[in-house]
């Protein structure tokens, strides 16, 4: 397992803490998935008191911030800095949103929020897409870690650029790398981990299914296939087939 910020996580799933039912469905999800990260958006859920925060807590997992909702450099780094006073942690998942669509993040707001809160001291965890230009931008400013979109947030589409992320994972072999956003099946989060990624992190998929210990339990059963899948190096595609029987030795009539 890829250390991030030189913490090693137990587990490569990484649980978002929105739309659940009731935060006794979320602390079954967290149970059930043996989830390492719980990431808690500090504007979305402010309003719902101190109650909440002493469960988040209670869930004896790492808490990654989140600046879910900022639409500028100056909005995210002000959000960060509210939140490493409430958590006590240099972690932030940084989001700068760009279009109010696709929530795509805006690289160019999100560059400068990192590059300001890397000299701050923040162990910046950046949520941006597949560009590898944006991705090395984002590690010459400090970012030690980075987070490509699987496809845009909630959206349930899994991983939309593939041939992308590949390109992303194999420019930067050594930074780790966890594909956030998008997911809506355990298949998905499977794929990611066979590409090489280093954690997923999802929370619709999981908050919004019928039954969401069930479906956390499904994803973190998929992270682990996935791992072991790349771990084992797995034969590549081919455009012919080939017979799993030999051949050899057969009587020809």
């Amino acid at each position: 397992m890829r250390e991030f910020y030189g913490v090693t996580l137990a587990n490569a799933l990484m649980l978002g803490t929105a739309q659940y039912p009731s935060p006794a469905v979320m602390q079954a999800a967290f149970r059930d998935s043996g989830a390492s990260v719980a990431t808690v958006s500090l504007r979305r859920e402010a309003g719902q008191g101190q109650a909440f925060w002493d469960i988040i807590r209670d869930l004896g997992v790492r808490v990654l911030p989140n600046t879910a909702g900022c639409h500028s450099a100056r909005e995210a780094v002000t959000t960060a800095r509210m939140a490493r006073e409430m958590f006590e942690t240099n972690w932030i998942k940084l989001e700068v949103i760009g279009h109010a669509d696709t929530l795509q993040p805006d690289p160019f707001g999100l560059l400068e929020a990192a590059e300001i809160l890397t000299r701050e001291g923040f162990e910046v965890f950046p949520y941006t897409t597949e560009d590898q230009v944006l991705a090395q931008r984002l590690l010459d400013a400090g970012c030690r870690v980075l987070m490509p979109w699987g496809a845009p947030i909630g959206s349930g589409l899994g991983l939309n650029n593939r041939y992308g992320l590949r390109m992303l994972r194999a420019a930067f072999p050594e930074v780790p790398m966890v594909i956030d956003a998008g997911l809506g099946l355990p298949s998905h989060a499977a794929e990611a981990m066979e590409m090489g990624f280093d954690a997923v992190l999802l929370n619709t998929a999981v908050a919004q299914a019928g039954d969401p210990a069930a479906m956390a339990r499904a994803f973190a059963l998929a992270v682990q296939a996935g791992q072991l899948a790349h771990a084992a190096d797995p034969m590549g595609p081919r455009d012919m087939a080939a017979p799993s029987t030999p051949v050899i030795g057969k009587a020809w009539l």
